[in-house]
């Protein structure tokens, strides 16, 4: 069969495909091997029904069963409440009290699970892997317990320690979306922009030798294997989700196929490194945890670098000079950036993954938030429409990057 004859002209074959039609997507655009579990594994459970919203005593109750597997002697459960924000998972925070050695002691901790499909299918297990790495070099929560395959919950989960902090000055009337625009103040922006920097070195030159990852591919380095996971895991992700075609995403498709980077150096990639998901304390201006893991994977900084220096993620300062992130001038945080890594910063590379970030940008607002909402998938399916509305904004953006190299 042919590709069309598989997936054209009727696009609502993706609301209930075959696994013929899952196996020819898996083909033409391979990927690391925990990202084509986790894409598959969607596809297969897709006409499994919309998302069903569990009350908190249910929640609680998957949590307790679960906890019965993993904690040795007694233990209670108490505190449940839903955490808002985020719109690709569902959080909870609770206290888990348990008995050791005649003693109760008693920790914060938080639940991080899946909808019954989000706007970014992603695996919780590399999540778990990659915070369990590098949570003795950059601050994270403690990774406690993970259910991999959802056996105790609906969805795959994961359970780390809750850090206390904020995102943004309790003051500030900026940035009113987390990350997008926030103003930190004059002040604040140099102790968190030395942090900010330094932690993305650390995650950029780690010692990957030190760590055991099961569910992270290595790229090769000399090879273009970084980019090209990257590339057909946004391509495949498009061809599952959208509802129409669009010209532009055929044209950036081809431009990267022709410019794939090869790699030379091999780094922990955080995928959504930026304000907003970072922690702080506001007395001390201290960076507690790094949030957000869903994106990490195991490749070039360049993604990173990209990602963190989109415009949206900033705003330009008293002086009229745009702060990366609201906290530091772009041509300072590279230059900065390379004396703390000891690494290049290649303009064609930021270029290449611009383009891709973007093409990604518009493949999860006007496909992915699409056919979740439309097939009710997620608790998030009213501002997963909102976010389809983003789609125009992101192709625009796609749209002037690719007049700049075509």
């Amino acid at each position: 069969m042919t590709k069309a004859t598989l997936l054209l002209p009727d696009r609502d074959w993706a609301d209930d495909p075959t696994d013929t039609q899952i196996e020819h997507l898996r083909r033409l655009y391979p990927t690391e091997p925990e990202v084509d579990r986790t894409l598959t594994r969607k596809m297969k459970r897709r006409a499994l029904g919309p998302y069903r919203r569990m009350d908190l005593d249910e929640f609680v109750r998957c949590v307790e069963s679960f906890l019965s597997t993993r904690v040795d002697g007694p233990f209670r459960v108490s505190d449940a409440r839903w955490f808002t924000g985020g719109v690709s998972k569902i959080q909870m925070g609770f206290t888990l009290h348990r008995k050791e050695s005649d003693t109760w002691t008693s920790e914060r901790m938080v639940v991080r699970m899946d909808p019954a499909e989000g706007s970014n299918a992603t695996s919780r297990l590399r999540e778990f892997e990659l915070v369990d790495a590098v949570r003795d070099t950059i601050p994270v929560p403690r990774p406690y317990f993970i259910d991999v395959d959802g056996e105790f919950f609906p969805e795959p989960a994961l359970i780390y320690s809750y850090v206390s902090g904020i995102t943004k000055p309790s003051a500030t009337i900026t940035g009113k979306i987390s990350g997008l625009g926030t103003n930190f103040g004059v002040d604040a922006r140099e102790p968190l922009a030395e942090q900010f920097l330094s932690y993305l070195a650390a995650l950029h030159t780690f010692d990957l030798s030190a760590a055991t990852f099961t569910s992270l591919a290595q790229p090769r380095v000399g090879t273009d294997d970084a980019a090209r996971w990257l590339l057909n895991q946004a391509r495949r992700t498009w061809e599952e989700d959208r509802a129409t075609d669009l010209p532009l995403m055929d044209v950036a498709e081809q431009w990267m196929r022709h410019h794939l980077p090869v790699l030379d150096h091999v780094g922990i990639v955080h995928g959504d490194y930026r304000s907003g998901n970072f922690l702080y304390d506001e007395s001390t201006l201290e960076i507690t945890a790094w949030l957000d893991w869903e994106r990490g994977h195991l490749g070039d900084r360049h993604r990173d670098l990209a990602w963190t220096t989109q415009s949206t993620f900033g705003h330009f300062d008293e002086l009229d000079r745009y702060l990366v992130c609201g906290l530091i001038p772009e041509g300072d945080f590279y230059r900065r950036y390379e004396q703390a890594t000891g690494l290049p910063v290649d303009p064609d590379k930021i270029t290449f993954y611009k383009i891709l970030n973007a093409y990604q940008i518009v493949s999860s607002t006007l496909a992915s938030a699409h056919r979740v909402a439309k097939l009710g998938k997620s608790h998030q399916d009213v501002v997963l429409c909102r976010v389809k509305g983003m789609a125009a904004v992101a192709a625009d953006e796609l749209n002037t990057l690719l007049s700049e190299v075509l």
